[in-house]
């Protein structure tokens, strides 16, 4: 992460909605970042207030908390606010903060529907106040660098990006929280599938190395939806984007790995291609007439960039209207027809590492890493699980 120099300027006060689960990560990075001066936790909105444990890292400075998100920027007098709270609650806290003029730094999906986006772009925008967010692989000095290679040359013609995500993840998994793996609850949309949350990073860094990541650059999305585990998304998926230009990107990713790997994406050109394992930050340059090349890019945090274009005017690397194609990609998830339940003699149980029980599709990793290769969906690789009447083609 880039470290930023403390400034003469007051510390800028924060307020961080949901500061478990995912959360904690947040509570650690605004931690680092008070320690040099750039923001000060002044709240925390959780259901159930932190303990003196959990906020040991704040002692003698403990921020204010309570439940009510509105409230608490009230009294803090917060000028940011990052919101890690579940999937449905994101468009509402986000015009919460909007409406009292307090910039954000919105989890990744910024939304469970494209309505909701749509409303919670419209209402920022509105408002004046900045929006990061937090897909934070686009803060990669590796995106803009792969980016200027091709628009070089350097591998030829762009012939489509592919990316491939094989995690592991066991069956208490889609039990930390009432949400986890649902499409809905209460009449709710959630959509917490693997490619619209946990691999969510590998279609959105595909379609920003693509340089399609806005609405408008959408054509159409083709989704393959399954599941191994007994829950009502998808685990085991691949989508294909078609750009308005017929620039094809597709996403295989599986939290039901023989193995656990590095996601990455593939740009593929004419005369060669580029790797990038994007929680890395490495990549992998491989053209015709040149030996391989590797490098390791740095990488700015999204919250430290937030604080950045406030204090400087410096450029968000990640405004909602950047995260437009991969809406698109949510919304054909959400209105796509329920996933397939995979066959059981598609799957098997292995003991987790983390004591519990996890599934695994048989040759999953070799056929997602063929879906980055290939650009093509399961039914395409052969996959004898997603015969063509199992697919949905939103």
């Amino acid at each position: 992460m880039t470290d930023m120099p403390a400034r003469a300027t007051t510390p800028l006060p924060i307020v961080l909605a949901g500061a478990r689960g995912h959360g904690r990560w947040h509570l650690a990075n605004i931690r680092r970042l008070q320690h040099q001066g750039l923001v000060r936790l002044a709240g925390v909105c959780e259901l159930q207030p932190l303990t003196d444990d959990e906020l040991a890292a704040f002692a003698g400075e403990m921020p204010e908390q309570s439940a009510d998100f509105g409230a608490l920027l009230d009294s803090t007098g917060a000028r940011a606010a990052v919101i890690c709270t579940p999937i449905p609650t994101h468009t509402d806290l986000a015009l919460t903060a909007a409406a009292r003029g307090v910039h954000l730094l919105l989890e990744k999906p910024p939304a469970a529907t494209w309505a909701d986006y749509a409303r919670m772009a419209d209402g920022v925008r509105e408002a004046g106040i900045a929006c990061q967010v937090g897909f934070q692989s686009l803060g990669s000095h590796a995106v803009p660098a792969v980016k200027d290679l091709v628009r070089s040359g350097a591998i030829g013609e762009l012939r489509g990006i592919g990316a491939a995500g094989a995690w592991v993840r066991d069956d208490a998994y889609f039990r930390r929280a009432p949400w986890a793996g649902r499409r809905r609850l209460g009449g709710t949309d959630v959509v917490d599938g693997v490619l619209t949350n946990p691999l969510a990073h590998a279609v959105a860094t595909a379609l920003e190395l693509a340089d399609r990541g806005r609405a408008e650059d959408v054509a159409s999305v083709e989704t393959q939806l399954f599941r191994a585990h007994d829950i009502e998304a998808d685990d085991t998926s691949c989508v294909r984007v078609t750009a308005t230009d017929g620039l094809p990107v597709t996403t295989a990713v599986t939290l039901c790995a023989e193995e656990a790997g590095e996601p990455y994406v593939i740009v593929h050109g004419e005369r060669g291609r580029v790797t990038f394992w994007y929680k890395q930050d490495r990549v992998l340059v491989q053209r015709a007439g040149h030996g391989p090349e590797e490098a390791v890019h740095g990488r700015t945090d999204l919250l430290e960039n937030l604080v950045d274009h406030l204090a400087r005017g410096t450029a968000l690397l990640v405004p909602p209207e950047r995260t437009g194609a991969f809406m698109r990609v949510v919304e054909a998830v959400r209105t796509a027809p329920e996933p397939t339940a995979l066959p059981r003699d598609a799957w098997y149980t292995r003991p987790a590492d983390t004591g519990g029980v996890r599934r695994v599709v048989r040759g999953i990793d070799a056929t997602v890493a063929a879906g980055a290769d290939t650009l093509t969906l399961f039914s395409e690789l052969g996959a004898s699980w997603a015969r063509p009447r199992e697919v949905s083609t939103p």
